[in-house]
């Protein structure tokens, strides 16, 4: 059992949703023709993605935390998740509009405007009821998946395999680590797969 929890919070941890425009962005520029870019441009869209989504967000996060004096576990509390998801939602649209200011194609700032409908509805959600933010990330890449699938006209069958699996480990983690009920783990997934999907698919 205890090397299970370990691997549940290594998951947790590789697996964390601010990380899932990063993924994006790196699967698009290694996978596609999109990697035939001059590899100037997307070191600077990958700086900007890291900085925008996951550094800037995090720094703000820990300064806030510590200006109040909480402990970290503090902030996996419901109740405390409402700054946390602001400050998110606030840089991913600020790293939405720098994006599109270097005139990337829809298809690309739609990770973004996905990860955006991912964030808003969880806080919205949040206010009443805790949902797996881990599983939502991990459904948004799968709905993504298909929205690509059926933009560039390709089988996605072997990588949306994949992405089902990643994201049942996922889940598998968080309730091994008692954070979600099932529930809230399903509930996560599907909406993450949803907002992932109309974010590139509506974008385009």
């Amino acid at each position: 059992m205890r090397y299970l929890l370990v691997g549940a919070r290594w998951l947790s941890t590789i697996f964390r949703p601010e990380f899932m425009p990063v993924v994006g962005f790196l699967t698009l520029f290694l996978f596609t023709y999109l990697n035939l870019l001059p590899w100037q441009f997307k070191t600077l869209v990958l700086v900007l993605v890291i900085l925008g989504t996951v550094l800037l967000p995090r720094w703000t996060i820990r300064f806030w935390r510590k200006a109040r004096g909480w402990e970290r576990h503090l902030l996996r509390l419901r109740q405390n998740r409402y700054f946390p998801y602001l400050i998110y939602i606030l840089y991913y649209c600020f790293t939405l509009h720098t994006l599109n200011r270097l005139q990337l194609p829809y298809y690309m700032s739609g990770i973004l405007v996905g990860a955006i409908i991912i964030q808003t509805a969880c806080a919205l959600i949040n206010i009443k009821w805790k949902i797996s933010m881990h599983c939502a990330g991990a459904g948004g890449v799968t709905g993504a998946l298909m929205a690509y699938s059926l933009i560039f006209y390709f089988n996605p069958i072997g990588w949306l395999c994949l992405s089902i699996i990643v994201s049942g480990l996922v889940g598998s983690s968080r309730m091994l680590l008692r954070q979600h009920t099932l529930l809230q783990v399903v509930a996560g997934t599907l909406l993450g797969a949803v907002g992932g999907f109309l974010g590139i698919f509506l974008n385009f």
